[in-house]
């Protein structure tokens, strides 16, 4: 055998067998070319999970990765034919691991994908493989516990697990599990049932016998050990099928339908699949149900299957373009996803399952050419047929597209609508099943199905209408609704507002019912009615939630109203957050409760400002509770309710709801709004109480705080009009006006808190002394006796006894405060005689400091000849000089440009300017003598050495850069 391995197994080459139409047929039959060639004929094929297995007479095995066609695999058995025979049939699993190899002698062999050496499976030497049921958890590293099906009519359980040491068997261990006595076992299916991991269903077909056991299969400790469905097929008995009149020599075999891809899963054990037994009389089909039931799951799985019978095939064309009146034998058969496509002859045909209608019937092979038969990928959804020579696939396009209509002509709906993919399609379907269901009288289930069609709305509304049947066209309304576009604005709100008046008829109805005590039918009780009415409610309420955007309120306030739903209206002002409409509604109702209940889930500000004079009036407290949670409020708008408030209730000032939210709002909120903060002293004011201490201690609290954000003229105002004296004297004292508080506080005589005013009053003298004077004087008014002025008077430290005098009355005996004056009179001679002291000390002062004048202008410096400046070390009298009381002397240049050093940068601008006008005689006369003094004042104010301008120094070193250092030497 040749082949190009450059192009291996190239991307096919195809030649339809079928004319190509406007659309993609459903099948097309396509010609594989091969871009090998080989010197003998194919004799047996098998395709799983895109891999291709092909097995020539010579014994060779090809394995061909369809993903990868150029990956191709040349594999010899180990003996050859003329020793072991002609391969005859290859098991390949659907994952494509383990391949099983079995030919015409009996020889069996296996191979695993990651091997490329056959093994011989010596304790199946013999056994004429006719089927083998793979493990439907589909391992890869062995193949677990396989069935294995016989010609003699034997079933084995077998474990295969591959081994690369060579005396070791593939085989753990091989076991005789059933046996038939119908001929040879053509089919063996295994799968898991759900529910337990020991449940199996296995089903044997022999060419005259189909066999479906369900039930446990056997554990073991370890895996491997031992047979595990011995104990399913000696403890349960098989449902059982059989067909009659079996022709001799008529091909038998099971087959399954793929996995599904519409629904891909990782976990393909749990999907219901459709089989397929092939027998003389026809193709017994039907689906493969899944239940824990295990003693009924056999006989509905039958119960439910058809045949399609052999005449179901169209017979075929003579070369003379006669029909054949022979029936022809069908060689191979495999399932699609809805279609039994079998081998007929030289032509393939496929039969929808269906409803047994033909949709392929295709002439492939030429006169006299064989065919190996029909082969399905069963995970990868592919279909192929092999001859001796020639390979060709069965490419399958959009398989459900007619599933929908034989859905819907055996009326199963639900099916056709799954299958239904355009829009026409569902709404034929939908149509079709509306007019079903209305035909049997099962009409809340027809406006489900309406409501989702294209059927003209007055026609289906018109019929549920005429049929009375109120529940059924509220449902189909609401169907109808959430399948209108949302562009069609006025078709949805028609439908919703509707709806609401469906919704209040039918809770009014339930409701005239319960009150009634009456029954709806004859199995429906007053219970029943009770839970209807709490399933139409909220069944409305999840409408208007979700639909509220589509109904006017103004409409549906209206159609609510006029069946008198209070409940319901509410809630629907609720969803659409007109709780102005809620609030008002409770309000005019005098439902306070209910109106705050509202109330404490707001947040608009203006709600609050619209009600807050009538919820004053009658729920203070719990309104003021709620303003409090509020961030967003302007207590300015509120201050009518609260004066209104203020007028008409008789709460102490504690418990006064006005005030307790001004104070918060001005300690909390920090307010410094001048009308919050008179409001506030308005109602402190005007309370009829006569305790004015609440007021007091704002007042005081502003004036701690370094704040006025009141008005105090009126506050003042209010005050004096409600006679708050120590209010009022506060108010006074904190303007300033300390003469005002102390006659506000006399004229009501309170001589307490004008003296308390008089104390704290931080002014001069003179105005202290006032107010104590007035003080004073209303207080030896009052007094009944001098004794009392007297003591007054020892309070005070700015008022003598002669001030005093002028306000006693003419009567008063001086003897009464004689001790007073003599007092006084003591203190004033003790004060003279300080004074005369100071003066004697003032004059001796006086006379030193005469002295020290005169001696002064005769003090004078001798300044020896040989004496240097200090500054430049220049003889001194060399030029104009300053000898100081210290003896240094300095020349008067020198010690200017020393003086400009260490003074400031005024002085020493000054002393420069001064220099200029002296040197170049800018002046003349006494203003040149002026500048001269000036600038000896400045220069020769002190020595440079030891005065105050010496410490400045201190920081300097005593060497210096230009200095010489040797004469500083050590």
């Amino acid at each position: 055998m040749a082949y190009d391995t450059s192009t291996g197994y190239a991307a096919p080459s195809t030649s339809n067998f079928q004319d190509t139409e406007a659309s993609l047929p459903m099948f097309n039959i396509e010609r594989v070319s091969l871009q090998f060639s080989v010197s003998s004929d194919f004799v047996a094929a098998a395709v799983a999970n895109n891999v291709l297995i092909l097995a020539l007479s010579t014994g060779r095995i090809l394995r061909i990765d369809l993903d990868n066609p150029a990956d191709i695999d040349d594999i010899d058995l180990p003996k050859r034919p003329s020793e072991i025979g002609v391969i005859k049939r290859l098991f390949l699993d659907p994952s494509a691991s383990h391949l099983i190899i079995t030919t015409t002698l009996a020889e069996n062999y296996y191979l695993h994908t990651q091997s490329r050496t056959p093994k011989a499976l010596s304790r199946l030497k013999g056994v004429a493989i006719e089927s083998i049921s793979w493990n439907p958890s589909q391992p890869t590293a062995s193949t677990r516990e396989i069935l294995v099906g016989a010609a003699d009519g034997n079933v084995y359980e077998v474990y295969i697990e591959p081994s690369s040491e060579f005396y070791r068997r593939e085989e753990r261990y091989l076991k005789g599990v059933y046996k038939t006595n119908d001929g040879p076992v053509t089919g063996l299916w295994v799968d898991i049932i759900p529910g337990r991991n020991d449940l199996r269903r296995v089903i044997v077909a022999t060419p005259s016998t189909f066999l479906h056991f369900a039930g446990k299969v056997g554990r073991h400790s370890h895996e491997g050990s031992g047979s595990i469905f011995s104990r399913l097929f000696e403890s349960e008995s098989a449902t059982v099928h059989e067909v009659s009149n079996v022709s001799p020599g008529a091909t038998s075999l099971l087959t399954v339908s793929p996995e599904s891809q519409e629904t891909p899963t990782l976990d393909h054990t749990n999907t219901e699949r459709i089989f397929g037994w092939l027998t003389s009389q026809g193709v017994l089909h039907g689906k493969l149900y899944l239940s824990s039931d295990t003693a009924e799951i056999g006989g509905k799985v039958l119960s439910d299957s058809k045949m399609l019978p052999r005449s179901q095939i169209p017979p075929s064309q003579t070369a003379s373009g006669r029909t054949r009146r022979t029936q022809e034998p069908v060689s191979s058969m495999i399932l699609s996803q809805w279609h039994i496509m079998q081998l007929v002859e030289g032509r393939i045909v496929a039969i929808n399952r269906l409803d047994d209608t033909v949709v392929l019937d295709q002439v492939v092979l030429e006169p006299g050419q064989s065919a190996l038969g029909l082969v399905a990928d069963i995970k990868k959804n592919t279909y192929w047929l092999f001859t001796n020579q020639e390979i060709f696939e069965v490419v399958v396009t959009d398989e459900s597209r007619d599933v929908w209509k034989i859905m819907l002509k055996a009326q199963q709906f639900d099916a056709a609508s799954q299958y239904a993919k355009t829009a026409s399609q569902k709404d034929a379907v939908a149509t079709a099943s509306g007019d079903y269901l209305v035909g049997k009288g099962q009409y809340l289930e027809a406006a489900t199905v309406y409501g989702r069609s294209t059927k003209p709305f007055e026609q289906v509304a018109l019929t549920f209408i005429d049929k009375g049947e109120q529940d059924a066209l509220r449902k189909y309304l609401l169907t109808k609704l959430s399948t209108l576009k949302k562009s069609a604005t006025m078709q949805r709100m028609m439908v919703a507002t509707w709806l609401i008046e469906l919704y209040m008829a039918k809770l009014n109805t339930l409701d005239d019912t319960i009150t009634t005590k009456a029954e709806l039918s004859e199995s429906m009780n007053t219970a029943e009615t009770q839970d209807q009415l709490s399933v139409i409610r909220k069944e409305y309420q999840e409408f208007v939630t979700k639909y509220k955007s589509d109904l006017d309120r103004k409409t549906v306030y209206e159609i609510i109203s006029s069946h008198g739903r209070e409940e319901e209206l509410l809630y629907f002002a609720t969803v659409v957050n007109d709780y102005n409409y809620v609030l008002a509604y409770w309000v005019q109702r005098e439902r306070w409760q209910e109106s705050m209940d509202v109330l404490k889930k707001q947040t608009d500000p203006e709600i609050f400002y619209k009600y807050s004079s009538v919820l004053m009036a009658h729920v203070p407290t719990d309104l003021v509770e709620i303003m409090m949670r509020q961030t967003n409020l302007d207590a300015q708008k509120l201050i009518p309710a609260f004066l209104n408030y203020n007028n008409i209730t008789k709460a102490p000032l504690n418990q006064n709801q006005a005030v307790r939210y001004l104070v918060f709002e001005i300690n909390q909120h920090q307010s410094t709004d001048a009308a919050i903060h008179n409001t506030l002293i308005s109602i402190y004011a005007s309370h009829p109480t006569s305790d004015e201490s609440a007021l007091l201690a704002y007042l005081e609290g502003q004036s701690y705080a370094n704040e006025q954000n009141y008005d105090a003229d009126f506050a003042l105002r209010l005050c004096i009009e409600h006679k708050r004296v120590q209010s009022c004297v506060h108010i006074y004292s904190s303007m300033g006006q300390y003469v005002q508080a102390v006659d506000l506080a006399l004229k009501y005589d309170e001589i307490d808190l004008a003296s308390s005013v008089a104390d704290r009053s931080h002014t001069e003298p003179a105005l202290r002394k006032k107010l104590w004077l007035a003080i004073a004087k209303k207080v030896i008014s009052q007094s009944s006796g001098i004794k009392t002025a007297i003591e007054f008077l020892r309070r005070v430290d700015l008022l003598r006894i002669e001030d005093l005098i002028p306000f006693f009355p003419d009567f008063v005996v001086i003897d009464d405060f004689k001790e007073e004056i003599c007092t006084a009179l003591e203190d004033y001679s003790r004060k003279i005689d300080e004074l005369k002291k100071e003066m004697d000390d003032s004059e001796e002062t006086a006379a030193h400091i005469k002295t020290d004048i005169k001696a002064l202008e005769q003090r004078y410096a001798i300044v020896e000849p040989g004496e240097r400046c200090y500054v430049c070390g220049l003889p001194l009298l060399a030029r104009q000089f300053f000898v100081f009381p210290c003896q240094h002397a300095f020349h008067s240049d020198c010690l200017a440009k020393k003086v400009v050093e260490l003074a400031g940068i005024a002085k020493g601008k000054r002393i420069a300017e001064l220099q200029t006008e002296v040197s170049k005689g800018t002046s003349v006369g006494p203003k040149r003598e002026k500048a001269i003094r000036e600038l000896d004042a400045l220069v020769g104010s002190a020595c440079v050495l030891c005065s105050e301008m010496a410490v400045k120094l201190i920081d300097e070193p005593f060497i210096k850069a230009m200095d010489d250092k040797e004469e500083w030497a050590l």
